[in-house]
């Protein structure tokens, strides 16, 4: 599969670095060309010579020459090289170099052409276990997945300083296999399906100043988007109020009330193979909008009243209609959670609910992660640990992949 593929290896400063000269012998035996590319960190754990004589090219390191008396046609070589490539690989990737890929930090050639790269952006982080968990060597690496970098997570055993954990370089099978289920686009699972998304609150006017809402982000909803379109899915992200930036290649719909969702969810329906409803809905709104500000009582001898009303149940309505479309449904709940979602999973006709608790810690609102059970259609819960809201979309697209597959 790796046959006349043209792969550039980023080589970064880690123990791990003198493994790579096997690695890149496997990938030639494999048919690809590979060019090497070191940091100058790296050169301390493995020579440019043997990188350079088993790949059979210049091993690059500098963006500019030794002298400005020695003359260079390497002015765009991080462009020329840029444009060659069909996948980067950077194994092993440090923690330094991960920081500055997420940063967009460019002060070697390596993340110099890393920014300039068309191609499939793979890292394999390897580090030290303290290192890799560190809570902003961990906020880097799901900011590269965001923006949709491949991460091939490291595995664990006995690390160079002897401690245990996460944090050595996977085996140089599971790196090639990794790279071409890339090539081939089999981490496009999604591709030609569509997908709608719901995200983030509802706001229902009291008056033309305040609301009833909740404290929906809509990140779990955008990491959906996101997720889904890095898949290849054609996305179309309805959302509620949030300060957001869109997801590329997703078409953004927003609303503020439950009204309006309803009716822009309800118009796209019909063309979608899925919905997955992570919007956090208001189940009630003012039965009666004031027209102008409502007044505060200056003599404080009475509060306010306010009458709600029920909000239209959007997932209730389309699940009883539905034709062969997979439905998704959130439940955040505080007591009886699993038997509150499989409830909830039968009544509205759902093929999978995402149950969490926004007492548990790392779940809920205002996070960066998340803590769920994905309940399918068997009933049989899966629980999965607190990780970040672009690993839980994945891990709920999962899910229903197989079941998108038979769908039109």
């Amino acid at each position: 599969m790796l046959r006349g593929k043209h792969i550039i290896l980023g080589v970064t400063g880690g123990i791990a670095a003198y493994k790579t000269p096997w690695l890149v012998r496997d990938l030639i035996r494999e048919g690809a060309d590979v060019q090497v590319v070191m940091t100058r960190s790296a050169t301390q754990f493995v020579t440019p010579l043997t990188l350079s004589t088993v790949s059979k090219r210049e091993v690059l390191m500098d963006l500019f020459p030794p002298s400005t008396e020695e003359p260079t046609g390497r002015w765009t070589e991080h462009i020329d090289l840029a444009l060659w490539a069909e996948l980067l690989l950077v194994a092993p990737a440090s923690a330094n170099t991960v920081a500055k890929i997420a940063h967009g930090l460019a002060d070697n050639f390596l993340t110099t052409l890393i920014l300039a790269a068309r191609c499939p952006l793979v890292v394999s982080p390897a580090m030290d276990v303290d290192m890799y968990r560190n809570e902003v060597t961990q906020a880097n690496l799901v900011a590269l997945k965001e923006a949709g970098c491949h991460i091939i997570e490291p595995e664990s055993g006995e690390l160079a300083s002897g401690l245990k954990g996460p944090g050595r370089l996977p085996e140089l099978a599971r790196l090639i296999e990794f790279l071409e289920k890339i090539l081939t686009g089999s981490t496009r699972d999604l591709a030609g399906k569509k997908i709608l998304v719901t995200a983030g609150p509802t706001f229902e006017p009291i008056d033309p100043v305040r609301f009833v809402g909740n404290r929906s982000s809509g990140r779990m909803g955008f990491a959906l988007a996101n997720a889904a379109s890095q898949r290849g899915a054609e996305v179309t992200l309805v959302s509620g109020p949030v300060s957001l930036a869109t997801p590329r290649q997703t078409t953004r719909i927003d609303v503020r009330t439950a009204a309006e969702m309803m009716a822009a969810v309800d118009r796209l329906f019909p063309e979608q193979d899925a919905l997955i409803m992570s919007a956090a809905v208001a189940d009630y709104a003012p039965a009666t909008i004031a027209e102008q500000k409502i007044k505060r009582d200056r003599s404080g001898s009475s509060g306010l009243s306010i009458s709600l009303k029920s909000n239209p149940d959007i997932l209730k309505a389309l699940g009883s209609k539905k034709t062969n479309q997979v439905l998704v449904g959130f439940a955040l709940e505080t007591e009886n959670g699993l038997e509150n979602a499989r409830k909830k999973l039968s009544e509205k006709n759902l093929d999978a609910i995402v149950l969490n608790d926004p007492g548990v810690e790392g779940a809920g609102f205002e996070t960066a992660t998340n803590v769920v059970t994905i309940i399918g259609r068997s009933g049989s819960p899966r629980t999965l640990p607190k990780m970040s809201k672009f690993d839980v979309a994945n891990e709920i697209l999962n899910e229903i992949a197989p079941i998108l597959k038979s769908v039109r």
